[in-house]
């Protein structure tokens, strides 16, 4: 017997949720798993009792679905534009893969959306970073506001900051923040933070697997991204990682 999602009695219990968990099962023509749908409630009760749900804007969750049309259903704000990924580039465990080449996807989320001062960039690896690519950002090449992660597998830039060098950077949560007179990124369960003055942001939508050109394309596998104003690295880096563990572990 398949279990529908009813909100209360079986597991979930947030709008958000209920509301994402049906659109993916419209999409992929199936039901979820109850353990898939049970780790997307819990990843957002969680921001929403870390204080940082209200932060996220945009936000897609690569993994978890049972095909590529459930996974670019967004969790929050609008859908990801996709040029060129196919049912072959995606995993329900460890996300979409892209070739460095010709795939990526848009956000629709521009860079002016959110404040000068309050700003993040996330995304979860589950393959690493090539040189010379850009896992998530707007436009680059000299704009001075401009935001990208990972500019080969050690250069952030943040709101127009100069590029912030610290060791590579392989796997897992991979995020940048902006606030009013700092700046922190976070790699490796380690977030750096030092003191900035925020630049306006160029108009631009911020691309993922490159920047919001399509260039600067990246190999790497996601499974997750946000985007929006600023929030807590560390509680994002925590809830994101739980969600994917918790998906790998109720897939078959």
């Amino acid at each position: 017997m398949t279990l529908r999602w009813v909100p209360g009695w079986n597991g979930l219990t947030e709008p958000e949720a209920v509301s994402y968990v049906a659109a993916v099962e419209a999409a992929d023509g199936q039901d979820l798993e109850f353990g898939v749908a049970r780790a997307i409630n819990d990843f957002v009760v969680g921001c929403k009792n870390d204080g940082i749900w209200d932060a996220i804007k945009a936000c897609c969750i690569l993994a978890g679905a049972r095909t590529l049309a459930g996974a670019l259903v967004p969790l929050v704000g609008t859908a990801p534009t996709n040029y060129n990924f196919v049912s072959g580039d995606y995993n329900r465990e460890t996300g979409l893969v892209g070739d460095g080449i010709t795939k990526h996807l848009d956000s629709n989320r521009n860079a002016t959306a959110d404040p000068v001062g309050s700003f993040h960039l996330c995304v979860y690896a589950t393959t690493a970073n090539s040189p010379g690519s850009t896992l998530a950002g707007d436009v680059s090449g000299g704009n001075p506001g401009s935001s990208y992660l990972l500019y080969d597998t050690t250069n952030y830039r943040i709101r127009g900051s100069n590029n912030l060098t610290r060791a590579a950077v392989g796997t897992g949560f991979i995020g940048a923040v902006a606030n009013t007179n700092s700046i922190a990124h976070r790699a490796s369960g380690l977030t750096i933070t030092t003191a900035f003055v925020p630049v306006v942001a160029p108009n631009s939508t911020i691309g993922v697997f490159a920047n919001g050109s399509g260039a600067l394309k990246s190999n790497a596998r996601l499974s997750f991204y946000s985007i929006g104003e600023s929030l807590d690295l560390a509680k994002l880096d925590t809830r994101v990682s739980n969600l994917m563990t918790a998906i790998g572990a109720a897939i078959p």
